[in-house]
């Protein structure tokens, strides 16, 4: 039988919700805000799935832009 942490029951992480580490949530938000001109706020209140998604189609642009091959939209997932 599991454990109760601080009298819950069930799946419980003690150091709150499970996140990006602080390194890696910096690097993209200075990404997003070098490249789209995006606040700091906007950036913050985006979901991870959201942010990682847009980090992955402004890198697709960028990436085509500086080789001038054409864009193409990166596979989802």
């Amino acid at each position: 039988m599991r454990t109760n942490l601080h009298g819950r029951r069930g799946r419980w992480w003690p150091g709150g919700i499970a996140t990006v580490g602080t390194d890696r949530l910096w690097e993209e938000i200075g990404f997003l805000a070098y490249y789209v001109h995006w606040s700091f706020d906007a950036i913050v209140d985006l979901t991870h799935d959201v942010r990682r998604r847009l980090l992955k189609q402004v890198s697709a642009l960028n990436r085509a832009e500086s080789d001038g091959s054409e864009y193409e939209s990166p596979k989802r997932g």
